[in-house]
């Protein structure tokens, strides 16, 4: 039995992902890429990259991993790119997109040899945090000045739109785009690709995904543009528990368990957006407060139901643990970062990667 705490990637719950961006792509036209600034667990590309176009990324080191771990194209973009970091980028993309007409500028004779494109803020969102919001005001996300945009509608070929966050709605979804069509759509007409970003919850239950193809494909043709979505949930939604284990309980006007992982290291979203963990099969009579061993006081997994009182050993597991995770873990009190598994098609689990005191170490100087 693999020691806690792990990341369990299940490779049959990936597959069901897989296979409805696989629909999508089919009857939609679109074409889809990892956003790896969600998930970059590359233990696991072996099987994503028999469904998927390539990556997507956020840095020079995704862009790298993308190229070297991901069959298909590789997608650079960034904020803003750095001067000594600008050679190795083009080095290693197909395509790289621009945030801003400023660097777009600045970097076009370092990229002149690559289709360039360019993020455009449509002002408008579906994210419910102002954090995550790329039409918050002042945003630094994008241009959204149309008339800027064809000054320069020459030097590129393409546009980025990224304006979904865990948007589960169609109906959102289609207002947004349409949104788009109305006050960019004569300069979609003159680019050949345009990604619609990730933050589309397309895999989710019940999301009507015919409807979904026939929007994208329509998208398509009017403007004569290859679509490129960028999943990042939607790829690993529901394939991905932590596994943890109790290693003390006490009471305090309320049942507590302390389990051997912590949500400021090792599910960090839970703590910036608020929210609590979600746990497998979980109910029954007895509540208890699930704990994590930082000594920061609002490291708290959530309150749980469970059939029994929970006692020290007992093992527990929290779902929906692969996005913004893994990529964001953390050594903060030098807690022991969670190992990675995998259970395979097969049902057997491997264990892909175990972090010891030695990563700890030279994690720092």
């Amino acid at each position: 039995m693999i020691k806690t705490p792990y990341y369990l990637i299940d490779k049959a719950r990936l597959l069901r992902n897989m296979e409805k961006i696989a629909y999508v792509r089919h009857h939609s036209g679109a074409k889809a890429l990892l956003a790896l600034k969600c998930f970059a667990t590359w233990s696991v590309f072996d099987l994503m990259q028999e469904y998927m176009d390539g990556t997507t990324s956020s840095s020079l080191y995704e862009v790298k991993l993308g190229r070297e771990t991901f069959a298909g194209e590789t997608h650079a973009y960034s904020v803003a790119y750095a001067d000594d970091e600008i050679a190795e980028v083009v080095a290693s993309c197909d395509k790289i997109i621009f945030n801003s007409i400023s660097q777009l500028h600045r970097f076009a004779e370092a990229a002149a040899d690559k289709l360039r494109g360019l993020r455009v803020n449509p002002q408008v969102s579906s994210s419910d945090f102002i954090l995550a919001d790329p039409a918050r005001p002042f945003s630094r996300l994008g241009e959204s000045d149309p008339a800027k945009i064809e000054a320069v509608i020459d030097q590129i070929s393409g546009f980025m739109f990224h304006n979904n966050c865990e948007n589960s709605a169609f109906t959102l979804f289609d207002e947004m785009l349409t949104l788009i069509e109305e006050r960019f759509g004569h300069l979609l007409a003159k680019v050949d690709w345009v990604s619609l970003g990730g933050g589309i919850h397309f895999t989710g239950a019940g999301y009507p995904v015919d409807d979904f193809c026939a929007r994208l494909k329509a998208f398509s043709e009017r403007f004569a543009v290859q679509v490129y979505l960028e999943p990042g949930e939607a790829a690993i939604t529901e394939t991905t528990t932590l596994e943890v284990t109790v290693l003390d309980t006490l009471f305090n006007g309320k049942h507590l368990a302390i389990v051997d992982s912590s949500i400021e290291a090792h599910m960090l979203d839970l703590l910036i957006y608020r929210q609590d963990a979600r746990m497998e099969a979980c109910s029954g009579p007895h509540t208890s407060m699930v704990c994590g061993n930082s000594c920061l006081a609002g490291d708290i997994f959530g309150e749980f139901q469970f059939d029994h009182e929970l006692r020290i050993g007992d093992r527990l597991s929290f779902k929906d643990a692969a996005g913004y995770t893994m990529v964001k873990k953390n050594w903060f009190n030098g807690l022991k970062m969670p190992s990675i598994a995998v259970r395979q098609l097969d049902g057997s689990i491997e264990l892909v990667k175990d972090f010891t005191f030695e990563d700890f170490r030279q994690n720092l100087s």
